[in-house]
């Protein structure tokens, strides 16, 4: 079995039930959630003038090997109204696999770990979370230590605790 860390965020519609519908997408379709976060309300990174979105991470027990991973994930975005027209921009829903056990993997269509998660306090306030002292494979440091040396300067509020 594999361990995936996948963060999960939108900010179009009812927020909360898509965060909802896409946990029980990815059971069905990837595998089991052993971890869940906090639901964290986080200002849009980037292309600001946007609503806010929810954010959550998972830890998620998986057959699957990173690139099929990726293919059910995205299937999973566009059966819950996942359109990309703006880079950056507003999302029904939004997952991301930020790490694949402890392995670094690059492809066309996919880099682990993900390659702006260092960057980006709503990435790493409910990563850490779940797994503090997971050592990311690059820069052999905890998520506690990259939050803290994170220089993203983004509100993460704790919004639903579950």
């Amino acid at each position: 079995m594999n361990k995936a860390y996948l963060l999960i965020g939108g900010n179009m519609g009812d927020r909360l039930a898509n965060l909802e519908d896409a946990k029980k997408a990815i059971t069905e379709l990837c595998g089991k959630i052993l971890i869940q976060s906090t639901i964290y309300e986080t200002e849009a990174w980037g292309f600001k003038e946007q609503p806010s979105f929810y954010n959550q991470a998972l830890c998620l027990e998986t057959e699957k090997n990173a690139t099929d991973l990726l293919h059910s994930l995205l299937t999973i975005e566009l059966s819950l109204g996942r359109t990309r027209t703006i880079y950056l921009g507003p999302r029904t829903i939004d997952i991301d696999i930020i790490y694949f056990n402890d392995e670094i993997f690059i492809s066309e269509n996919l880099t682990i770990p993900h390659q702006s998660m260092t960057e980006r306090n709503f990435v790493l306030t409910p990563l850490t979370e779940i797994a503090p002292t997971f050592i990311h494979p690059v820069f052999n440091k905890t998520n506690s230590e990259l939050l803290h040396e994170c220089k993203d300067t983004a509100t993460v509020y704790k919004k639903i605790d579950l």
